[in-house]
């Protein structure tokens, strides 16, 4: 038998998507339609046993407020865009996820936009977001051109960007060069002589700064450093770098990584491919304190960035006129097996 089309072979229509309206609970409550709205209104006036029957209504059908059409009316969406390259990566995810749960608390709706890190790709995000009326964005990656500050201050958009210093926006940076220095001086001080450092190429302003830190302390010290980077800040450019550098007939005793995931790619190295003892013959310190460097497989020595505060989107959401914030976050570093000053 063919079960084909029915209705004269005709396909159905998709039934369209029907949320339950005011207009339905102010029939099921038998009140007006603007008794719904001054009920579900912050502050509007409303007697009592009115406000009971509509919340009875409401329950009853499964009704909540239309917050787009609210958010139109008030040109507020209560959106805010995070925008960030490869957000499930590293760091990157924890920060995104610590951001939405922040601005949740706050009322305000999170958009997570994975991006490219090229100008085109990032002024197509902030056009969506603007599109959509996003009250503020929030840059966790890429390096944003003139145009995409010019087109934000046009539209009253405020930008909070994470870990490079920008003078047309807030802007919010880890104590990258003020813990670089203290890896190298802690290395020194244990007695760690064949020092190096990890980086990538990818060359983005937290990186660099860990690196040039890093080693600028190191040469003030009289020792001189190996410098070591892998593709990108990942897991596998740890791996890349590592292997070069153990490769060598002078084989590094202390090795700093710009972040945890290049950390983690190395200590697997140096674990299984060598015969090399973390932290007996290579002490190693990670940057960033992701919940992974707590795993016993790890137990990496690592510089913690503290939870990201909300301060400066506050503030600029509640006075966009306000002088450009700032605000730099000093790592601290916490004390595990791979490394034990």
């Amino acid at each position: 038998m063919n079960d084909g089309p029915v209705n004269g072979g005709k396909t159905p229509k998709k039934e369209r998507m029907r949320f339950v309206s005011a207009e339905q609970v102010a029939q099921l409550a038998g009140v007006s339609r603007s008794a719904v709205s001054r009920t579900f209104t912050p502050g509007a006036s409303v007697a009592p046993a009115t406000r009971e029957k509509v919340l009875q209504a409401a329950q009853e059908l499964g009704y909540h407020v239309n917050d787009l059409a609210r958010g139109v009316l008030a040109n507020q969406s209560r959106l805010v865009g995070i925008v960030a390259t490869r957000p499930e990566v590293g760091f990157r995810a924890h920060l995104a996820a610590a951001l939405a749960k922040s601005l949740i608390k706050r009322g305000s709706i999170p958009i997570l936009i994975n991006t490219g890190q090229t100008e085109d790709e990032l002024l197509a995000a902030q056009k969506m977001l603007i599109g959509h009326r996003a009250e503020a964005i929030i840059i966790l990656s890429g390096s944003p051109p003139a145009s995409f500050f010019e087109l934000a201050q046009r539209n009253g958009q405020p930008l909070v960007v994470i870990g490079r210093s920008e003078p047309d926006a807030d802007h919010v940076r880890a104590g990258n060069s003020e813990a670089s220095r203290k890896a190298a001086t802690a290395f020194y001080e244990s007695g760690r002589r064949r020092l190096a450092v990890i980086g990538s190429n990818t060359g983005t302003p937290s990186i660099v700064e860990r690196e040039s830190a890093f080693l600028s302390t190191a040469e003030s010290l009289g020792v001189s450093v190996v410098v070591g980077r892998g593709g990108d800040s990942d897991y596998d450019g740890g791996v890349t770098a590592a292997r070069a550098l153990f490769s060598e007939t002078i084989k590094p005793d202390a090795v700093f990584c710009a972040n945890d995931q290049i950390a983690f790619g190395l200590m697997d190295v140096v674990r299984l491919e060598t015969q090399l003892r973390i932290p007996e013959d290579v002490a190693v310190i990670g940057f960033d304190d992701v919940p992974e460097s707590s795993w016993l497989s790890y137990r990496l020595t690592t510089f913690r960035q503290d939870p990201l505060t909300m301060a400066l989107m506050e503030r600029r959401l509640e006075n966009p006129d306000a002088p450009r914030g700032y605000e730099r976050v000093i790592p601290q570093l916490v004390i595990r097996q791979s490394f034990r000053p």
